[in-house]
């Protein structure tokens, strides 16, 4: 068998760098008053060509490159397409939304490029130092972005916020990467998974694990490490929150399927009921904290955390069903949330002059398919049937429920509950929007461009795809499950859940 070049086992991540890499070039020649918006276009097509060279790389045999730091299997596709999707759509709403007279579009556009390089690299990682590398790439890309509106304060203020607190967890994961090494002599992630089961120094694994999930669960905003979410969501631009509540965390969960799954699975009896913990107290705050929300944005921010709640009860899975059934809810809470965002941002215009909930009133009626759309995405984030976010969370709890204790049917039991409290903060938004407008001058009516109206086309399109034919991506999930071989007790790779097998084609 001829050998495959290394270059790639990361041809998605350097076509996004070379990209970036010529917006930086074109927009440092072009004169001040030329306008930029057509590098955002060249942005999408190097996205796109990306997201092409991701499905390419399935044609690849599975393996490992640059002496073993980086790898090439069904499981990093999966994230590559999805961060790749998920950029692609965040590009399109900025090319529509960002007036033609901001600032620095250019630096806009190269900054989203080069924090979708850092996000893939994260997925296809399998060395450490190499983990913290692209999670540092991608982090001083989104500090920024958070920051992008600096004339608005709030701006400044996200970006030193996300910054420092940030910083502050990445330094948890680099002594959790040190502790590592230390008890194993290597970050090489297979190295240490065949390692960590015989090594002395089992209090010192244990040690570095907790470090490495405090700094993972940072980048997901799970609760407690969630404090930095509600500020950063309300000074970013929304298109940025689209990428930030999305793109990021799908490359953290990743990492964390990873670590957990991969490289640590014999420590299960130490991370699964901290995850479980986590869990509960992420759906829990995020839900509770979202209902007192006035500010749309806000109350969205407060969400991402109790879905990263849902997300996690899938880590009480075993195995294979937990991974599978966790990067299906990834895909899923990415379109609809993406396509919340992008709704958000078209009625609130850049400078955000419509923040409030009550800011939406009569919204279906000025705007009948902006106003159609928010509902149907809401109703997707709910979990109603016929949309993604039903079967996400199907999923991540018949993953919860495989388990072999009763952890996880008290898990279930507290996601439904909290469920329930989600739906009563969604739905207030989609009344508010259905009801008829208050006497006084209406808001403008908002424009819908080509560009942010293929994105929601996509994201619409995907969202329902997810809800009534779930099959073809579960497949690819449960694929990626499966080359992260997570083993059980006894050695074994676990099954596939009934559940999970016999994937429904249409929604029941």
């Amino acid at each position: 068998m001829t050998p495959v070049p290394d270059i790639d086992r990361i041809l998605p991540e350097v076509i996004l760098t070379l990209t970036g890499v010529l917006l930086m070039l074109i927009d440092a020649s072009l004169k001040p008053a030329r306008k930029r918006r057509w590098l955002g276009g060249v942005a999408a097509i190097g996205t796109t060509l990306a997201l092409w060279a991701s499905l390419w790389q399935l044609s690849l045999p599975e393996g490992t490159g640059f002496f073993g730091t980086v790898e090439t299997s069904t499981f990093t596709v999966f994230f590559h397409v999805l961060i790749c999707g998920i950029v692609l759509a965040a590009l399109l709403v900025s090319l529509d939304t960002l007036p033609a007279n901001s600032h620095h579009q250019g630096e806009y556009y190269a900054l989203i490029v080069f924090g979708a390089v850092g996000m893939c690299l994260l997925t296809a990682a399998v060395e450490l130092l190499v983990v913290f590398i692209a999670l540092e790439i991608s982090s001083i890309s989104t500090y920024i972005l958070a920051g992008y509106r600096k004339q608005t304060g709030r701006g400044p203020e996200a970006a030193i916020k996300y910054f420092l607190l940030g910083s502050f967890a990445t330094a948890f994961l680099l002594y959790g990467i040190a502790l590592i090494f230390g008890a194993t002599g290597t970050t090489q992630i297979y190295e240490i998974a065949n390692l960590a089961p015989t090594s002395e120094n089992h209090a010192l694994i244990v040690a570095a694990l907790a470090m490495m999930l405090v700094g993972i669960l940072f980048k997901v905003s799970a609760a407690p490490f969630h404090v930095w979410t509600p500020d950063v969501y309300e000074g970013a631009p929304s298109p940025v929150v689209a990428l930030l509540s999305t793109g990021p965390k799908a490359a953290a969960f990743a990492l964390l399927l990873r670590v957990v799954y991969e490289m640590l699975p014999t420590l299960h009896s130490y991370w699964a009921p901290l995850l479980w913990v986590v869990a509960v107290l992420s759906m829990t705050v995020g839900n509770l904290a979202a209902l007192r929300q006035q500010n749309v944005k806000r109350m969205l921010a407060y969400s991402s955390i109790a879905h990263a709640g849902y997300l996690l009860a899938a880590f009480a899975g075993i195995g294979n069903v937990g991974i599978a059934a966790a990067s299906f809810y990834a895909a899923a809470y990415a379109a609809m949330n993406v396509g919340a965002f992008a709704v958000i941002t078209l009625v609130s215009g850049y400078d955000e002059k419509l923040p409030l909930i009550d800011d939406y009133r009569g919204l279906i009626y000025r705007a009948p398919l902006l106003g159609i759309l928010l509902v149907f995405f809401l109703i997707s984030l709910i979990g109603v049937p016929f949309t993604g976010g039903f079967f996400g969370k199907f999923y991540s709890f018949s993953a919860a429920m495989s388990s072999l204790s009763s952890g996880g049917v008290t898990l279930v039991i507290i996601g439904l509950l909290n469920s329930g409290i989600a739906a009563a903060y969604y739905l207030r938004l989609a009344v508010v929007a259905a009801s008829p407008a208050a006497e006084g001058p209406a808001p403008a009516k908002p424009e819908v461009g080509i560009a942010v109206g293929a994105a929601l086309l996509l994201l619409v399109g995907t969202t329902l795809w997810l809800g009534i034919r779930p099959g073809a991506a579960l497949h690819a999930a449960q694929s990626g499950a499966r080359t992260l071989q997570a083993p059980v007790s006894g050695g074994e790779s676990a099954p596939i859940s009934p559940i999970l097998q016999a994937t429904p084609q249409t929604a029941p």
